[in-house]
């Protein structure tokens, strides 16, 4: 099988059989064009932790495993026809192959971690994809919902965005055996902090604000679903059932500016939204400086390396 293109040599040809030749095509096209950002977390979470290259690898592996079974699974719920600007994985190649290539790759996971022998690391991998499926469950029972609140999408979020960020900073320690409780209530509290910015960041792009990378817009919108953003403008507002209705019916950006109450209105809920994550931020900072106490010497680098995640995940600024 092909190398995976993202350059993360997150697997390679040994990891899945040959005589399943639609299943190795159908992870090449899934592979290629991803960021690997969490597989680059891991690894800068290893290389400041001493973390064997085994484990290292297995662990970048592991979330990658994870993230695109959900890529797979989430398209196919949502009937996304796109995935990384090409034909999605239930289209392509039928909806039963997507689910069985996405089942496929969380039962390699366990396999895979079950041979490492830390058992505290299988049961942490297993909740997170637990938390998983009920995100994607309470997602899809907010569909349709237009007066669905900013506090009840957190919940989906953290369940389903938050819980991958929590396992990158998270596993890393339990596969050195640290398993101080404090040291990962704090992890805990800051993997939630940037799964939250995260997807809050990726709301905004369906109204096209720091959308470098060019998604569809109003694509959630479309589909049904008021996202982070859309609930806060619209709680926000104040707005009515006639005037939430003429919201969700926008057909681009310009009838949702005008539904809202016109661009400069916009522009002041957009600010009002960025100043309110902001404070997710410094809890964020907050927190990273509890970490530091819990770190060994030779681990303080770590806090700095940590530090700019939120710009490049809330902020959408590339690394220096």
């Amino acid at each position: 099988m092909a190398q995976n293109v993202i350059d993360l040599k997150v697997y390679d040809s040994k990891d899945f059989p040959a005589y399943l030749p639609k299943l190795n095509k159908l992870y090449d096209d899934l592979f290629a064009g991803g960021k690997g950002f969490r597989a680059k977390l891991i690894r800068m979470m290893s290389s400041h932790l001493s973390l064997n290259g085994d484990s290292e690898h297995l662990l970048a592996q592991t979330i990658e495993f994870i993230h695109n079974a959900s890529l797979l699974h989430d398209d196919l719920i949502d009937r996304s026809e796109l995935r990384r600007g090409k034909t999605a994985a239930w289209l392509k190649y039928r909806p039963e192959y997507a689910v069985l290539a996405g089942d496929y790759l969380l039962a390699r996971v366990m396999v895979n971690l079950s041979g490492h022998g830390n058992i505290k690391l299988v049961q942490y991998t297993a909740e997170v994809i637990s938390d998983l499926l009920e995100g994607e469950w309470l997602q899809d029972s907010v569909v349709g919902d237009y007066f669905v609140n900013l506090e009840q999408l957190d919940r989906i979020h953290n369940l389903k965005t938050a819980s991958l960020f929590k396992w990158c900073i998270r596993a890393p320690f339990i596969a050195k055996e640290r398993y101080d409780l404090e040291l990962h209530q704090i992890l805990e509290e800051m993997g939630t902090l940037l799964g939250l910015l995260f997807q809050r960041s990726d709301d905004l792009l369906d109204f096209d604000i720091r959308n470098e990378e060019g998604k569809a817009i109003l694509g959630d919108l479309k589909s049904g679903y008021l996202n982070s953003f859309g609930a806060f403008a619209s709680r926000y507002c104040e707005r009515s059932h006639q005037e939430m209705d003429a919201i969700v019916k926008s057909h681009d950006l310009n009838e949702f500016y005008q539904a809202l109450g016109g661009k400069n209105k916009f522009d002041e809920l957009v600010l009002a939204f960025d100043e309110k994550n902001k404070g997710l931020i410094q809890m964020y900072d907050h927190h990273l400086e509890r970490l530091r106490k819990h770190l060994l010497p030779g681990e303080e680098k770590l806090i700095e390396q940590l530090r700019p995640l939120t710009e490049i995940l809330y902020w959408r600024r590339k690394p220096s």
